[in-house]
């Protein structure tokens, strides 16, 4: 995207956005009139039961589904006006997606799952390398480089899904349930991970049911039957 955006403008912007699912003469939806702006470095939790269109949200944020109606800006652009490869484009380079199942590729080593977004988007070798080693290292998986997935711990492989998502630089990480199939202990380790992150100056909007997780953004939009029904501060949980 070339919009260039001042420190005051926000780099995730909604207005009014609805997502409507239709089967036959049914309307199902799963987003209702919502509005928020998310800022450079902000750390934002979506908070609310299963089902009341927070994951929705995440995939319209991420460019993985588009809104019925309303607007989404997204770094000072109109997503609505980008065509199927420059959304393609944006995706692959401005977001970074962290999901509850970890979507790693069972044949591929932990160093290939992290440097395969980078050969889409024709990054040289040599910079690929050193992007994976670098993010690879971030997250205390160095170790496990040439370890495949059915090698690693649910903790190990959401380690290595954070990798992914750091690895190309993007501005803003997209996490949808990132503790859900991890124990406690485990989720916590990404949840400290997330923070560090945010710290180091990442912007980062989680989904998460779980009123634990929420606490630790400094923002909470709470969602009910599609709509954010309660926005908090919140006291950071260290």
């Amino acid at each position: 995207m070339t919009a260039t955006r001042s420190s005051t403008e926000a780099l995730v912007r909604l207005e009014s956005v609805s997502r409507v699912f239709r089967a036959s003469a049914v309307e199902t939806y799963a987003l209702r009139e919502v509005s928020m702006t998310v800022h450079q470095g902000e750390y934002l939790a979506i908070a609310g039961p299963s089902g009341c269109g927070k994951s929705t949200l995440l995939a319209v944020l991420g460019l993985l589904d588009s809104p019925s109606s309303g607007d989404y800006h997204l770094n000072g652009q109109l997503v609505a006006s980008l065509k199927a490869d420059e959304r393609a484009r944006v995706r692959g380079r401005e977001i970074g997606f962290i999901f509850q199942s970890f979507n790693l590729i069972g044949d591929l080593t932990a160093q290939g799952n992290v440097e395969l977004p980078l050969t889409y988007r024709d990054v040289p070798e040599t910079e690929r390398k050193e992007r994976v080693w670098m993010a690879m290292k971030r997250v205390g998986m160095l170790d496990r480089l040439n370890h495949y997935p059915a090698q690693l711990s649910g903790g190990q492989k959401q380690r290595v899904a954070v990798a992914r998502a750091i690895a190309g630089g993007a501005p803003l990480l997209l996490a949808d349930e990132p503790t859900g199939n991890l124990d406690s202990k485990n989720g916590q380790v990404v949840m400290d991970l997330l923070g560090e992150l945010n710290a180091e100056g990442a912007t980062i909007i989680i989904v998460t049911h779980d009123p634990r997780y929420a606490k630790h953004a400094r923002r909470a939009l709470h969602m009910v039957d599609g709509r954010i029904v309660q926005a908090e501060h919140t006291e950071i949980q260290l």
